[in-house]
């Protein structure tokens, strides 16, 4: 198939594409949200007409609580996003609004709250990725020629980073442009990237599998090639399809899930990717290693 024939184009796409996501990700850093750094989280309806940000900014500049982030929620609200708040500045807060100001909700978490989340999400990720290790060798352990079965979890990890990466590069850019912060929903997205991409993985392993135990004399890289084509209309369909709807959910859906479906949406674009244009590439570029060594 073409996808093999030319496999160091679509290798030095992924690595480019991975490059300035990193490049992005350093350069720009990541807003973190107060999921992680602690502080007070503020939403707010006005029943009459809204003021402005600059009026709501000038209202609370005198309360001396600091910076404090203002961001508008549909048509008639503002989040306020702050340090940490006592319940006597909360109140003072909400009155300093005015008289037709509404808090909807109030969410506090103290830094402690925020680093045991940083760390939680961290372990999650090594053991997904650890995990995943193990499910593929341990799946693959008697497909040990020419390439090793531990070698398919390496492979399968190496796309699964670069999953993740691009899409956290591609919000890098929106929240250094446009204030988007890290968050909950950031987690769940990257974990969830993780899942599907990784079963598409698995999918186009599988049918390499099947072919090789088929006893055909084919080289190995003919048989991948064959295995890619019996799986890539299904895959880019399955995709396609997911990806609509993740998209209606970006453009119609509510705004608090936004940037949830933005992740998801670039997640599976590039999950799809890379099980199609990198996973299978790299396992002819491994095997042919191999001969040569």
């Amino acid at each position: 198939m073409f996808i093999v024939k030319h496999r160091k184009i679509f290798i030095t796409i992924s690595t480019i594409l991975m490059a300035l996501s990193l490049g992005a990700i350093g350069y720009f850093g990541l807003n973190v949200g107060i999921d992680f750094r602690g502080g007070s989280l503020a939403e707010v309806e006005y029943t009459g007409e809204l003021p402005s940000q600059e009026v709501v900014k000038e209202k609370l500049a005198s309360l001396g609580f600091g910076e404090i982030l203002i961001q508008q929620i549909g048509t008639q609200g503002y989040s306020l996003k702050m340090r940490p708040l006592s319940e006597t500045e909360r109140q003072t807060l909400i009155g300093a609004l005015g008289s037709n100001a509404v808090e909807k909700s109030f969410t506090s978490i103290g830094p402690s709250v925020g680093e045991e989340l940083v760390r939680k999400s961290i372990l999650s990720f090594i053991l997904v990725a650890l995990g995943i290790i193990f499910f593929i060798a341990f799946s693959f352990r008697k497909v040990s020629k020419p390439v090793s079965s531990w070698k398919y979890g390496l492979i399968a990890v190496t796309t699964l980073i670069h999953d993740i990466i691009i899409p956290v590069g591609a919000f890098a850019v929106l929240s250094h442009f446009y204030g988007t912060e890290v968050d909950t929903l950031f987690v769940v997205a990257i974990l969830t990237i993780l899942g599907l991409s990784v079963s598409d993985t698995i999918v186009v392993f599988d049918r390499i599998r099947e072919n090789i135990h088929g006893g055909s004399s084919t080289s190995f890289e003919e048989k991948v090639g064959k295995s890619l084509e019996q799986v890539f209309t299904r895959s880019i369909a399955t995709s396609f399809t997911v990806i609509v709807v993740l998209l209606a959910l970006v453009f119609f859906g509510p705004e608090s899930t936004k940037v949830f479906a933005m992740m998801l949406t670039a997640g599976m674009f590039f999950g799809t990717y890379s099980s199609i244009f990198l996973a299978s590439p790299l396992l002819v570029l491994i095997e042919r290693s191999q001969k040569k060594a």
